[in-house]
């Protein structure tokens, strides 16, 4: 019997017979375990302990991938740290240990040498029989010595021998960029060939080739069930850390490439297809139909994810989920690789489902109700209160907001106003308890998309770069005003408030700085607040490339760049403030150094303004350990209610 609790990861073979699973368990000193099912039996169990650190089992660093044969796994997990092995200590030089080895940043605690192990068993007609331990061969994959400036991850097994796999690129500086919610890293698709020996001992893998050109950053490779064609996605390499997306396909025995899904700079019409927006593909992600092999991913469009269907052989894309009255946003799950797929969906009103689609031959697609929450009738009646909508900004274009407020919410109620980080993010339909909570406790929310936000077009993407802390700045207080002529919300005291974290911190701080007498008060977590102040940040390249300048192996702060920065800093409207300031902060933010709140906290609190700052030793960006964001929305909520005295 499985604890669901350890589990790692999983996935299931190309027969659909086995499935891998990667266990880890919660004790003060975890032990780790690749296990092979088939059905309930566990026919293959591997204690891997002693061989590796813990699972990579974030999707940006994921391998796990059955052979064709299906006597083979291939895994990534964080390499032992050799100077930590007491075994080899005498052998090592004696500074090993002290050596600096950069990271892989914020979300990746510890993770420094993701690697790859290949787990071999024999093969057996007999499934029901358990494979004996001596009989499992587990082989630690090494890259070869010249291929040493880069990481092996997203690793998928072809024909047995080979494989195709995600490389990380260290810069020539030896900096590794920060990974997480960072689309634009140097990184290729590379081939590789697997070692033919099965031992105990680590082998080197011989490099085949690189598929992807530099200019490119090339990440979720997947190979089509019928083993015949290789996908895989890309954004241009530097600028903006999230763009519109390029879909790729290889023929895997002539290697021949084609673009399926090409950037696209600015959609046909206000509700043409704006580009695909994807971190990464789902694990399973081929349908196959009357009409050929199709790919089903989600994706932003305006300010919605949903689903979209493309043709493997044409790169014709549909929408499966089009706009409806309920602002569903919709995330694909899984495939059966045949014609369903299950994903998930919701919306401001509706808190997530799990939905079973099945696709006819006409591509068009039946929906079946698999799950859905269970609520107390209490939550159920608060909830019928909530009603959201999609407000387009005038003159702005191509900024609008999700609106979620009660029904019977007048003008008068007070607004708050939230530009999500980034910047080139986006606040979808899809359910929020925070906001649905805020909506509830009184406040109407208005989720600002401005330039720069995705789902809309590479052209205003690029449109931010160089603009940021001015038109995302105009955008979001052209939301605020347009609401207000709209008689959506009111001016005066207690009517407007500011709340974002990170890029949404940074244009919160703005806006109280350069706009003083709209807002309140506003509530700001680990925000940007001096760009020239870049310390322990995971991506320092970010302040740059955001605000037009260049960025190399080479770029250092210089004076004239700090000035630059600074004045594009909601540091330099300090003395404009008049709102009252909660901070929300993680102590171990390693993509905003907290050095931004603290320095933004004593100058507030220096030049006699009301300000609070909430330090949470143990959370670093996002700030969503359980109680952390609890804390995070009741202090706001009494914050903005306090304000209104």
């Amino acid at each position: 019997m499985q604890e669901a609790s350890d589990i790692q990861a999983s996935a299931v073979s190309p027969s659909g017979n086995l499935k891998a699973v990667l266990r880890q368990t919660t004790e003060d000193k975890p032990k780790r375990y690749v296990e092979i099912w088939a059905g309930d039996l566990l026919r293959v169990s591997k204690d891997v302990t002693s061989m590796h650190g813990s699972f990579c089992a974030e999707e940006a660093l994921l391998s796990l991938s059955f052979s064709s044969s299906e006597d083979t796994l291939l895994y990534s997990a964080e390499a032992n740290d050799p100077a930590s092995n007491d075994a080899a200590s005498k052998d090592i030089d004696q500074y090993e240990r002290f050596r600096y080895t950069p990271a892989l940043g914020e979300g990746f605690p510890g993770k420094k040498r993701p690697s790859l192990y290949l787990l071999r068993w024999p093969l057996s007609a007999n499934n029901d029989t358990r494979v004996t331990n001596e009989s499992i061969t587990l082989t630690p994959l090494a890259i070869s010595s010249e291929q040493t400036v880069m990481l092996i991850a997203q690793a998928v097994i072809v024909d047995n021998n080979r494989l195709f796999a995600r490389g990380y690129e260290y810069m020539s500086s030896g900096r590794l960029l920060g990974v997480k919610g960072c689309y634009n890293r140097p990184a290729a698709i590379w081939e590789f060939r697997l070692p033919e020996a099965a031992t105990n001992t680590a082998q080197e893998l011989s490099v085949g080739r690189r598929l992807t050109p530099e200019d490119r950053s090339a990440r979720s490779p997947h190979l089509s069930p019928d083993g015949s064609c290789l996908v895989w996605i890309s954004n241009a390499v530097g600028g903006a850390h999230s763009s519109c997306a390029t879909l790729h396909c290889m023929d895997i025995r002539s290697g021949e490439q084609r673009v399926l899904v090409d950037t696209i700079w600015t959609p046909r019409d206000s509700d043409g297809f704006p580009g695909l927006y994807e971190p990464v593909l789902p694990s399973k992600t081929f349908v196959s139909l009357g009409k050929g092999p199709y790919v089903v991913t989600s994706s932003y469009w305006r300010s919605r994810t949903t689903l979209l269907l493309i043709s493997v052989d044409g790169g014709e894309v549909k929408e499966l989920t089009p706009l409806d009255a309920d602002l569903f946003s919709w995330t694909i799950l899984s495939t059966d690789s045949k014609n369903r797929i299950v994903c998930a969906r919701s919306s401001p009103s509706v808190p997530h489902e799990v939905v079973l689609g099945e696709i006819d031959n006409d591509l068009c697609v039946s929906w079946q109700l698999l799950v859905k929450p269970t609520l107390t009738l209490e939550v159920q009646k608060q909830l019928s209160k909530v009603e959201a909508s999609i407000v387009l900004i005038p003159n702005q274009s191509p900024t609008e907001v999700v609106l979620i407020r009660t029904k019977s919410a007048p003008a008068s109620t007070p607004c708050v106003s939230m530009p999500h980080g980034g910047p080139h993010a986006t606040h979808p339909t899809a359910f929020s308890a925070a906001s649905v909570a805020m909506a509830l406790a009184g406040y109407t929310c208005s989720l600002v998309n401005y330039t720069g936000s995705l789902g809309f077009g590479e052209t205003y993407i690029r449109k931010l770069l160089g603009q940021c802390g001015t038109l995302d700045v105009q955008d979001c207080i052209a939301s605020v005003n347009h609401l207000i002529g709209e008689n959506i919300s009111e001016r005066g005291h207690g009517k407007q408030f500011v709340s974002g974290g990170s890029h949404g911190g940074f244009l919160s701080a703005h806006l109280i700085g350069q706009y003083p007498d709209t807002f309140t008060a506003a509530c700001i977590r680990n925000p940007v607040i001096s760009c020239g102040e870049i310390s322990t940040t995971d991506i320092p390249e970010w302040y740059f490339f955001e605000f037009g300048l260049p960025y190399d192996s080479q770029t250092i702060m210089t004076p004239e760049i700090y000035a630059t920065l600074f004045a594009a800093s909601p540091i330099a409207h300090i003395d404009k403030v008049k709102a009252k300031v909660l901070l929300h902060m993680g102590l171990v933010d390693l993509r905003v150094a907290p050095t931004n709140a603290m320095g933004y906290y004593h100058a507030l609190k220096g030049r006699g303004k009301v300000v609070e700052m909430l330090a949470f030793p143990k959370d670093s960006h996002p700030l969503d350990g359980v109680e952390t964001a609890r804390i995070c929305w009741e202090s706001s909520r009494d914050w903005f209610d306090l304000a209104q005295e």
